[in-house]
């Protein structure tokens, strides 16, 4: 693999598409939107501004990413990517439109991957006539942070497109591990119930959401509380997860997510910032 694109230009897309180029690879990033890439490209650079600052990397490096970097909102400039990564929002049906594009617009060499926290890898890669060259590449959030990948196969997942993946993946710093393609995959399937039930126990009047998250925190040493990661996470997306994974969310979540209190990124959920 020389060169790759990503749809879609938001935390994740941008932090998949900064990483890759970073460790050489040439990026093309789509949105459907130009201020939406306008705003994905500042938000790289001053990634790549705070890693120089900190020694994390070089100014010849920083500078190499950014030339590698290009933005478009043309998918057919990603008719010669080798690997193509979707990071859209958790929607069935989004996704499988854009791999049913996907499939019409880029050679037919090229692996198509999503990067999908729950939805099942076979349900998306149905939407496409290369089925065998599909695959979940889960990256966490922050994508230049976080070092794991869940790599997920489809049904039809070809062994080469899976080692052809885990050796892009090394490449670029990240370390993956494989899971089949069940709901929730590995980390979510563990997680998630977690931070639910510590939202239930928030609506029982268990505790406060601070004692709650200190109490996880010291007891199990976590480095974040389950309410402060729900709400780093997105309420609204750990609700669409919790649903794929057939699991009621919890009603104050629910609610949080209907008055678009969605944590962090909106400066309100369990807590306020």
């Amino acid at each position: 693999m020389k060169s790759m694109g990503v749809i879609g230009s938001g935390q994740m897309g941008a932090g998949i598409a900064q990483v890759a180029a970073t460790a050489g690879y040439s990026v093309i990033l789509f949105d459907i939107s130009e201020d939406q890439l306008r705003k994905a490209l500042q938000s790289i650079e001053n990634s790549l501004t705070k890693l120089l600052e900190k020694g994390k990397i070089s100014l010849d490096r920083k500078t190499d990413a950014q030339q590698k970097l290009r933005r478009t909102t043309d998918l057919l400039n990603l008719k010669d990517c080798d690997l193509i990564i979707e990071a859209a929002p958790e929607n069935i049906e989004l996704k499988k439109k854009i791999f049913a594009d996907l499939d019409r617009a880029v050679k037919k060499e090229a692996i198509l991957a999503t990067n999908t926290s729950s939805i099942p890898i076979a349900e998306i890669a149905s939407a496409t006539k290369r089925p065998e060259q599909c695959l979940g590449l889960h990256f966490m959030n922050p994508v230049p942070l976080m070092t794991l990948v869940e790599v997920i196969r489809g049904k039809k997942t070809s062994n080469e497109t899976h080692q052809q993946c885990m050796t892009f993946l090394r490449s670029i710093g990240k370390t993956p591990i494989t899971s089949e393609d069940q709901a929730g995959f590995v980390v979510n399937r563990i997680l998630m119930p977690m931070l639910n039930e510590a939202a239930y126990a928030l609506e029982e009047g268990l505790a406060t959401p601070e004692d709650i998250d200190l109490g996880m925190k010291l007891g199990c040493n976590f480095p974040m509380g389950p309410l402060a990661l729900a709400d780093f996470i997105g309420l609204d997306t750990c609700v669409a997860i919790l649903e794929v994974m057939k699991k009621e969310p919890c009603p104050l979540m629910k609610r949080l997510v209907k008055e678009g209190k969605l944590g962090k990124k909106t400066g309100e959920g369990f807590y306020k910032y």
